[in-house]
């Protein structure tokens, strides 16, 4: 397995290119910006991209989708409840991370689809509460975490769809709820460290204390 983690754009964004190195499929994680350096890196390994997943539809996750999609073709992956923020994000926040709208969504996932990608399987846990649709991606021993858990914090959710309430029940039920080694790789560079593990968050994050 393939795996690198590059930080990209204005927000401190981890972007990830995930890739099966014996058949050459590769997916990327949230493509904020700095497109050419995923697709260089993809090319670099021999991999094809085959899909842009979004952890959530907030812009500065998706803003390099449209420039991703016309460089590979590769397919949109959303959950379902997010989808349409993918194609409405606002004009002026298009403007502010320089973005272009994102195409719409060519598959959207639920809780427990799974992404598959040669023999790497990807699970979808359903983590709400950052937005209505913010979604971890769970691996063998690996866990995308998007913008619901951070290393040493969570994702905000005074944003419009968001709720503590219910990013509280996500982090309980879905995340806290994993084997203790599970490696957390967050969707922005954001804490002390660039990853970390459930059980070390259990430990040292307040917001994973229940």
């Amino acid at each position: 397995m393939f795996l690198k983690q590059i930080q990209v754009g204005q927000m401190a964004v981890f972007a990830y290119l995930l890739g099966d190195e014996e058949t050459g499929e590769a997916l990327v994680i949230d493509p904020a910006a700095e497109t050419s350096k995923l697709v260089s890196l993809a090319e670099k390994n021999n991999l094809k991209i085959k899909y842009i997943v979004n952890t959530h539809g907030h812009v500065d996750h998706i803003a390099g989708n449209q420039d991703m999609k016309e460089r590979t073709g590769a397919k949109i992956i959303i959950h379902e409840a997010d989808a349409e923020m993918l194609v409405s994000t606002p004009a002026m926040y298009l403007r502010m991370f320089g973005a272009k709208q994102s195409p719409p969504a060519d598959i959207t996932v639920k809780e427990g689809d799974v992404i598959t990608l040669g023999k790497i399987s990807l699970e979808v846990l359903a983590t709400p509460g950052h937005s209505p649709g913010s979604m971890c991606l769970r691996g063998d021993d690996l866990v995308f975490t998007g913008d619901t858990l951070f290393v040493g914090a969570v994702g905000r959710t005074d944003l419009p769809g968001g709720s503590w309430a219910v990013m509280a029940r996500s982090l309980k039920e879905k995340l806290a709820v994993l084997p203790n080694e599970t490696k957390v790789l967050p969707g922005h560079n954001y804490g002390a460290a660039p990853t970390s593990t459930i059980g070390y968050e259990k430990l040292h994050n307040p917001f994973l204390k229940f």
